[in-house]
């Protein structure tokens, strides 16, 4: 089943299902499969919304970490929404950290899995490899525990973006942007209820940094996923969303 991407006033959006919006935020390479357990999930309790980051879209100078959280807050205000349970996977994770230290008081809960904003390890010193795409089918694998979920339709994506110059840059300057925006300060501040669920077998954000997280996050609350990489909603749905699931019913 395929979701219904809607265009307007500037927005790419998925919106599905009624009641409390829980937004889902994707990573620097993620796409709509990402979700699509946790849309099928949860749109008979919740509103379920993705709003499609503009990673190659924004002017340069603006293809950063503090750049896509003004564009969630321009999509929220315009779609009107009240107070939002925010969840965020890798770099999502990252904005919905900065988000909700911007906007405390329209987030009822924040949700991260696999998040950067601490720490997180690189695609490498060689990347972008374009043309090599045995390179770029290994660095989609080391995405997950197992590497039946680093699809030939994952590969060919990440593929086309190394070899697409204007992408390339733009993916850079938001790596760098993301590491050079480190939250270790910060993070303490955000108050709001706090789910943490990590792969157990992420090596891009590994479990130290899901326990940082715990750490500093003053109302979280953290849980591993075994046999599970970077993005767990993917590799374990079904484990993921039983532990939405409690939290979501916590805290109403």
């Amino acid at each position: 089943m395929t979701h219904t991407v809607t265009e307007e006033n500037g927005f790419k959006y998925v919106e599905e299902g009624e009641g409390e919006v829980l937004m889902l935020l994707h990573g620097l390479f993620g796409a709509l499969s990402n979700f699509f357990d946790i849309i099928e999930h949860f749109k008979a309790t919740h509103k379920v919304v993705i709003p499609i980051l503009p990673l190659y879209e924004l002017p340069i100078e603006e293809t950063t970490v503090g750049g896509y959280v003004d564009y969630v807050e321009r999509f929220v205000a315009y779609k009107g929404y009240g107070k939002v349970i925010v969840l965020g996977n890798s770099l999502g994770g990252h904005i919905a950290l900065i988000y909700t230290l911007q906007n405390m008081e329209k987030v009822k809960a924040m949700v991260l899995t696999g998040s950067s904003g601490l720490f997180e390890s690189a695609m490498g010193d060689s990347y972008p490899k374009r043309g090599d795409y045995e390179y770029i089918k290994r660095k989609t694998e080391v995405t997950f525990y197992d590497t039946k979920h680093a699809t030939k339709e994952l590969v060919d994506e990440l593929f086309d973006i190394v070899n697409d110059r204007n992408k390339v840059i733009r993916v850079l300057a938001t790596a760098k942007s993301a590491i050079r925006h480190n939250l270790a300060e910060e993070v303490s501040k955000i108050t709001v209820p706090t789910l943490l669920i990590w792969g157990n077998n992420d090596t891009i954000t590994p479990p130290f940094v899901g326990e940082e997280f715990h750490k500093l996050l003053p109302n979280s609350q953290l849980y591993f996923i075994d046999k599970c990489g970077h993005a767990p909603m993917m590799e374990q749905p079904e484990e993921f969303n039983r532990y939405l699931d409690k939290f979501l019913k916590e805290i109403n």
